[in-house]
């Protein structure tokens, strides 16, 4: 057989500026969300300056002066120093120092790994308690669904800050004083992902309910799939677009609930200081003169808050086929 006569297959198309049609990054690249996204100036703003506390946060140590967590990096002689930028101000203090001596742009980064951690984690246990209970209240139906539905109820007619309170009551008074830094970490990820778990649970379980009707969960239980395989493998690829709304929400609401219980003063202690409990600290000094020990970490929790809040908002219209 000649050469010619060889069948060839067909080789992906590498013109300039045509990307190949099955790598995920080109469509990526070519989806509606992308285009929604770049139409959108505010929202790439909004993404840049989320991306911007993040790395801050990531890279606090290289960043800043001092370490404003370790008590022997900080004087007390340079405490209420004002910013660098007035008459009073001393290097290397930018945004000024604190009662503490802390250089107040060095905490305001550590404070934002605090305060990012905790609404990460937060979203992240509560995601996975409300997706869990979700998929087994969509899935079985009958007796379990009206257990799990009636507990979400009874949970909804309650703010979400009165149950992080009273689980961070509860679990205070337990442990007393053998809480540690992080441990109330743990406690505060832990009430705020018990707060938001309902808005998952029934996102989740609405679609279940519609998906196990549909023949390729019908054609999975007909060649033995297990329930569990089903239910992720199947049905829950297909709610993912609410999740990841209400997870970006959910962030934004996670972060204020932690910044508010700091300043309760029933979050993070004076020692490991999120913005909430530098706000708190602050805002004792706010009539004294020393105005920039509250008011930078408000400025910078509230541009936290808004950019995480306008990238849900698009998100959700991006994802909404009714709005394409």
């Amino acid at each position: 057989m000649s050469e010619a006569a060889i069948p060839h297959q067909a080789e992906p198309s590498t013109a300039p500026g045509r990307p190949v049609s099955g790598h995920w990054f080109a469509r990526a690249l070519d989806s509606d969300v992308f285009y929604s996204f770049r139409r959108s100036r505010l929202t790439m703003i909004a993404a840049a300056v989320t991306v911007l506390f993040f790395l801050l946060a990531i890279f606090a140590p290289l960043l800043s002066v001092q370490n404003p967590f370790d008590p022997a990096q900080l004087q007390l002689m340079n405490s209420r120093i004002a910013p660098l930028w007035t008459a009073e101000g001393q290097s290397p203090f930018l945004l000024g120092t604190d009662e503490q001596g802390r250089d107040v742009f060095s905490a305001i980064l550590y404070g934002l790994r605090i305060s990012l951690a905790v609404g990460v984690l937060g979203v992240l246990f509560s995601g996975a308690l409300g997706i869990l209970l979700g998929l087994i209240a969509g899935y079985v139906g009958g007796a379990v669904d009206g257990l799990i539905m009636r507990i979400a109820d009874v949970q909804l007619s309650f703010p979400a800050i009165l149950i992080a309170l009273l689980i961070d009551g509860v679990a205070k008074s337990m442990f007393g004083d053998r809480l540690d830094a992080m441990s109330t970490l743990a406690v505060l990820v832990f009430a705020i992902g018990l707060s938001f778990w309902v808005q998952y649970a029934r996102t989740v379980r609405g679609s279940v309910m519609v998906e196990k009707s549909r023949d390729y969960v019908a054609a999975a239980q007909l060649i033995g799939l297990p329930a569990p395989v089903i239910m992720l493998r199947h049905v829950l690829p297909n709610a993912m677009g609410p999740i990841l709304v209400i997870a970006t929400i959910n962030l934004a609401l996670a972060i204020i609930t932690e910044a508010t219980l700091s300043f309760l003063g029933s979050g993070m202690p004076d020692t490991m200081p999120s913005l909430g409990t530098l706000i708190r600290i602050g805002n004792n000094y706010l009539f004294s003169g020393e105005w920039w020990i509250v008011a930078f970490p408000s400025f910078a929790l509230a541009a936290l808050i808004l950019s995480i809040n306008l990238l849900g908002d698009w998100l959700r219209d991006a994802l909404n086929p009714k709005l394409r």
